[in-house]
C-alpha cells in the first residue's frame, strides 16, 4: 500500500507538494517554507535488537542515551543505512516517511513535536512532501510520545 492511499483509507486530509530534489529535512523544510521545528525526520534504530521508527524535527538529533532510558533498554543504536531499503522497499533511501505503522515498525515520536498544529515530511522521494495536522499524524502512526531529542 501507498503512502497516499493509505492516508486516504485512513481518512486524512492532507496537502501533497512536489518540489525541487532535496537530500535532508532540513533543506525540505527551506524549500517547503516552513521551520525545521515543523518537519519530521524520521530515523531508524535497534532498540535491544528491535527495529523502531524514531519522528523527531529536522532541527533536532536523536539523543541514544536519552532514548535508551526512555525506552528501557539495554542496547539503542542507530540502524545500518544498507536495511532502510529492505524496511522501506518503496521508498528512495533518505526521503522514508515517519509513519513506522505503514511499514511494521512501532512510531516513537519526540514530544517537540507536540508544539505545532502542523507537521511536514518526505513522501517517499526526494521531491514530494506531505503537510497534514499533528493530530492525524499521531492518530495514523500510532506514535507514543517521548523526550529523546536534542536541538542542534
Amino acid at each position: 500500500m501507498t503512502l497516499q492511499d493509505f492516508l486516504n483509507e485512513m481518512g486524512v486530509s492532507y496537502h501533497l507538494s512536489n518540489h525541487a530534489t532535496v537530500y535532508t529535512s532540513q533543506d525540505l523544510a527551506a524549500r517547503e517554507h516552513v521551520p525545521g521545528d515543523k518537519v519530521i525526520k524520521p530515523v531508524v534504530i535497534t532498540a535491544d535488537g528491535k527495529p523502531m521508527l524514531c519522528a523527531l524535527p529536522a532541527s533536532h538529533r536523536v539523543d541514544l542515551q536519552a532514548l535508551r532510558t526512555e525506552l528501557h533498554a539495554q542496547s539503542v543504536s542507530l540502524i545500518d543505512e544498507s536495511r532502510l531499503h529492505e524496511i522501506f522497499p518503496d521508498c528512495e533511501i533518505g526521503a522514508e516517511p515517519p509513519i513506522g505503522k505503514l511499514y511494521g515498525l512501532p512510531t516513537l515520536m519526540d514530544q517537540s513535536l507536540c508544539a505545532d498544529e502542523h507537521v511536514t515530511f518526505q513522501a517517499g522521494t526526494h521531491t514530494t512532501a506531505i503537510t497534514m495536522a499533528l493530530d492525524d499524524y499521531q492518530r495514523v502512526s500510532e506514535a507514543q510520545v517521548g523526550k529523546f531529542g536534542r536541538h542542534l
